[in-house]
């Protein structure tokens, strides 16, 4: 059975990659996301398949400051987590938490999966350009994102 490690920042993100959850159960998957108060639960609803990274997200100025040491702890804690789990595919809908797993994945040779966010329809987003060139498979949910991807696959929403 096929490892497969599903990552993404919490709020939309997350929530559209949950969208994926009726085929969790076809792999020996995993779930990584932001620990908040709005997604701890989630251990409770996949018992030993949840871990946590820091939350990233940025909304005042000290939250800015101190945001490149926490992505430097999330990189490290991403490569923790990759070394633990050994998946053989990482998919993701994004956004800066899930960049360096991308990565790391692509470095070890595993597949990537990158799922563009439904919510921008007329612009790339940071992440998807950044991983946009290392996805295996790179899916859009509108088709006018295929303009800015041009070797991306149009998959429809996810919703």
């Amino acid at each position: 059975m096929k490892k497969v490690l599903f990552i993404a920042s919490t709020g939309g993100h997350l929530s559209e990659l949950l969208q994926l959850s009726p085929i969790f159960e076809n792999y020996d998957y995993f779930l990584i996301t932001e620990k908040t108060k709005s997604n701890i639960g989630l251990k409770d609803k996949y018992p030993n398949r949840v871990h946590y990274l820091i939350a990233g997200t940025y909304t005042n100025f000290f939250a800015k400051i101190i945001y490149p040491f926490k992505l430097l702890i999330n990189c490290f804690k991403s490569l923790y987590f990759f070394l633990k789990i050994k998946p053989d595919v990482v998919i993701t809908t994004g956004t800066h938490t899930a960049v360096p797993m991308c990565y790391i994945a692509h470095f070890f040779k595993k597949k990537v999966i990158f799922i563009e966010t439904f919510a921008n329809s007329t612009a790339p987003t940071r992440s998807g350009r950044m991983v946009y060139k290392i996805a295996d498979l790179f899916i859009v949910q509108w088709k006018s994102m295929l303009e800015f991807y041009p070797n991306a696959v149009y998959g429809g929403w996810i919703y």
